[in-house]
């Protein structure tokens, strides 16, 4: 498995220290490692280095709030590594459907069908269904706007290819219902179940989110050989540290402060309930859902031409 490093704008395509970085198999991936900084998310391009095929895992649509403008530097950023590289994005791949920021995945599809000659499926969950059905009410999002919009849905432990490598796709529920991990040689694309050691777990409180799950999700890939790098759909790095994509598990069986080997399932689900009682929604949430339950694709344009999204007011109990 080889790591990479390089600067780009407002996105950082990191590796690790070489020891860490051993010599590429035929059975391992290379990865590139891209870190957007205003999600603090974690995107990632995975490619069989025998035939240069490769997935991009979770990639992000940027979009500011205070002006409602929608921009593509990050994904350009991953359209321009894969180029240089050589390699052929065979899948997208979303973990699930995320409340933190855009994905963009349909954009990425779009490009990469006019540039390589293919249309590459975007991937995710069987149960994605769920969660589209939940907000799409939630909303006011017509039907046609987001069924189908998932080229294929992965069933749990399905197997596929990338080029002469073997992938996994793992049911991880617990923060989603729908969330999957990504097994790639001896990798795993966790998506937002597992942080970094010293942020633990991700929150449970989205609907159809269970801290039992998520004990049970971790203890899961926990139960993999020690040398497995976990890699994390997120950092929000404490105290001036770098972002880090992964650690393995090894290091999250000692170190992880919510799920290290020492924590209980009922010790784990009382602390996620207190904190997750005490977390702000995210700042994308309402943005996110609504474009992330159609693949994100945009909405389709009102008479006057515009494209919307609804977001609700809080009313602190008035009403007049």
């Amino acid at each position: 498995m080889q790591t990479t490093h390089s600067k780009v704008s407002r996105h950082t395509i990191r590796g690790r220290a070489p020891y860490r970085t051993p010599a590429i198999t035929s059975k391992e991936p290379t990865i590139h490692d891209v870190f957007e900084s205003k999600t603090g998310t974690w995107q990632y391009v995975v490619a069989d280095p025998a035939t240069s095929t490769a997935v991009i895992i979770d990639p992000v649509l940027d979009y500011d709030p205070a002006t409602q403008v929608v921009r593509t530097d990050s994904a350009d950023a991953l359209l321009s590594l894969v180029k240089d590289k050589g390699y052929i994005v065979d899948r997208i791949l979303e973990t699930h459907a995320h409340a933190d920021h855009i994905t963009a995945a349909t954009y990425l599809q779009k490009r990469l069908a006019e540039e390589q000659g293919h249309r590459p499926p975007i991937g995710i969950g069987k149960r994605i269904g769920q969660v589209q059905n939940l907000f799409s009410q939630r909303y006011s999002i017509p039907r046609e706007e987001y069924e189908n919009v998932f080229d294929k849905l992965f069933d749990d432990d399905e197997t596929f290819n990338i080029g002469e490598l073997q992938a996994t796709a793992i049911h991880l529920p617990g923060h989603t219902p729908d969330h999957l991990g990504y097994k790639i040689g001896d990798n795993v694309f966790c998506g937002d179940s597992l942080f970094h050691a010293d942020i633990g777990t991700a929150r449970c409180d989205f609907p159809g989110g269970s801290a039992n799950d998520l004990y049970k999700s971790g203890r899961k890939l926990l139960s993999l050989p020690d040398h497995v790098k976990i890699w994390t759909g997120h950092d929000y790095p404490p105290d001036g540290r770098d972002s880090v994509p992964w650690i393995s598990v090894k290091e999250h069986r000692e170190q992880n402060k919510h799920l290290n080997d020492n924590v209980m399932e009922e010790e784990f689900v009382a602390f996620r309930k207190e904190r997750d009682a005490k977390l702000a929604e995210p700042k994308l949430l309402h943005q996110s859902l609504q474009m992330n339950i159609r693949a994100g694709r945009l909405p389709k344009p009102t008479e006057s031409g515009h494209r919307m999204l609804h977001l609700p007011l809080k009313l602190n109990g008035l009403e007049w």
